[in-house]
């Protein structure tokens, strides 16, 4: 991080690990520098051996992880004279896209499944003033229709294969290494499309080869029990989770994803919906961090392997004595309210009186000395 004045955002900050020039406009909205927060109280619950951090991404400008990659993905676009930009999204890359083309003053198009979406991304691509597009079909359709139109008219590809994309991301693997002095021995990340697993082991990959970090964690990866393409080893046709950010069944950047979790000596399992939304309620009323369903799934994945024994045998292989994990948490909890409030007890009710709803509560006044 550059000493003194404000955060100016992952360009600025980590210039000489990214492929950008004097020439480069860059469009930021002072991303990144987001919290890497101690979660004791989860690591006890789960039963985790090692100190346990969370990497909250939902404190990004658009409440997401993609803002990394999309300051450098359109700035780039900016810089080779793109008008317009266009993505397939779940809803948080739309968000991020549309921020962002409207800070860079072009167009921005999202192509979304029409059911498959929740309304806090939505909302946001809209007001960003966003051209939506809602398709019949699922995540996997709407990247094939930006795909064919991106290849065919003026218009730039902004979802993770495009390459600035992820060394935007990668950025999240430095301000961890930075944060700590040296890169986690484990890092815990739901996937999906696969492109921030992809990302970050690039990021430490980087910092180790210039020295910054004397180490690289073992890249521990979550796919939902519906959406797990990358886990069955084939594509599937009907993903389904409540986790949408993670409901893709034949993510863009599988190869590199197993790239990163062969080369690290890690790994990528499932995780089910009801062990996600246990992880996601363990967050909010634990630590006092709200994530996206999604977000949750690299805390269900953390309680899954412990509980089948995976950080007993690592001990037992020996671990560095400053070994820690690090989860990242991908989105915030207001990108899906509906899931919030439907996994939430009902409020109670009661008359507009103090004495009342004393009496619901159970409380009763100190007695008199």
């Amino acid at each position: 991080m550059k000493p003194g004045g404000p955060w100016p955002g992952v360009i600025e900050t980590y210039r000489e690990f990214l492929p950008v020039t004097d020439e480069t406009p860059v469009i930021t909205l002072r991303e990144g520098n987001t919290p890497l927060l101690p979660a004791p109280a989860v690591q006890e619950r789960i039963g985790l051996p090692i100190p346990l951090y969370l990497k909250y991404e939902g404190a990004n400008p658009t409440g997401s992880f993609k803002d990394r990659g999309m300051t450098m993905a359109v700035s780039k676009a900016l810089e080779e004279g793109q008008r317009a930009v266009m993505c397939a999204s779940t809803g948080n890359t739309a968000a991020s896209a549309a921020a962002y083309a409207a800070r860079a003053g072009i167009e921005s198009i999202v192509v979304l499944p029409v059911r498959y979406i929740a309304m806090g991304k939505l909302a946001q691509s809209v007001m960003h003033g966003a051209r939506v597009v809602a398709i019949e079909g699922n995540f996997d359709d709407a990247l094939r229709i930006v795909l064919a139109i991106t290849s065919n008219y003026p218009v730039q590809l902004v979802n993770s294969l495009n390459p600035y994309r992820i060394e935007g991301q990668k950025s999240g693997a430095f301000e961890i290494c930075d944060a700590l002095g040296d890169a986690p021995a484990y890092q815990a990340m739901p996937v999906g499309n696969a492109g921030n697993i992809t990302a970050y082991w690039k990021g430490y990959q980087e910092y180790y080869a210039a020295g910054v970090s004397r180490r690289r964690p073992k890249m521990l990866g979550f796919q939902a029990e519906g959406a797990a393409p990358i886990v069955r080893g084939h594509p599937i046709a009907d993903p389904q989770t409540i986790a949408t950010a993670i409901k893709i069944g034949n993510p863009a950047s599988w190869k590199s994803a197993e790239a990163a979790r062969d080369e690290s000596g890690g790994l990528i399992e499932t995780v089910t919906d009801d062990e996600i939304l246990e992880a996601y309620r363990l967050l909010s009323s634990t630590e006092g961090v709200f994530v996206e369903p999604a977000s949750a799934a690299s805390i269900a994945g953390l309680a899954k392997l412990v509980r089948e024994g995976y950080f007993q045998r690592e001990m037992e292989a020996g671990l560095p004595e400053d070994a820690c994990a690090v989860a990242i948490l991908t989105g915030h909890g207001l990108k899906d309210p509906d899931r919030a409030i439907a996994s939430a007890a009902e409020p109670i009710e009661a008359e507009a009186e103090a004495d009342k709803v004393a009496e619901i509560l159970g409380l009763r006044r100190p007695a008199l000395v």
